[in-house]
């Protein structure tokens, strides 16, 4: 079984961009805030990439900003590539199959409210 459930935020603004055959990709990455405290005492998080298809990657694009919270669920993938020095490179990522957004996204810019 290949399950993944993450609760964290968006670290920054979503990436949507269409393949060649016009489907959505978002490519984001989430903080998820660690259950335990580290020597100094503090939480650590880990930054999980996160890449999403279709009406799924238009709505996170759609109603999330950088420090958005979210809970998602979805799969684990690898990749592989070659980077320009001809070396292989791996990629371990999240592919989300579904989210909830677990507050609203704020309509309103600091700049817009200064312009208010």
């Amino acid at each position: 079984m290949n399950q993944v459930i993450l609760t964290g935020r968006l670290v920054k603004e979503p990436e949507l961009h269409y393949s060649s055959e016009g489907i959505g990709v978002t490519s984001f990455h989430l903080a998820v805030k660690r259950s335990f405290k580290n020597a100094e005492g503090t939480y650590e998080a880990d930054f999980v990439p996160c890449v999403s298809f279709r009406r799924t990657a238009e709505n996170i694009a759609s109603y999330c900003d950088k420090g958005s919270l979210v809970a998602l669920s979805g799969r684990l993938q690898t990749r592989s590539y070659e980077n320009k020095d001809q070396i292989k490179m791996y990629v371990t990522e999240v592919i989300v199959d579904s989210i909830e957004f677990l507050q609203k996204k704020r309509t309103d810019t600091p700049k817009e409210k200064a312009l208010a």
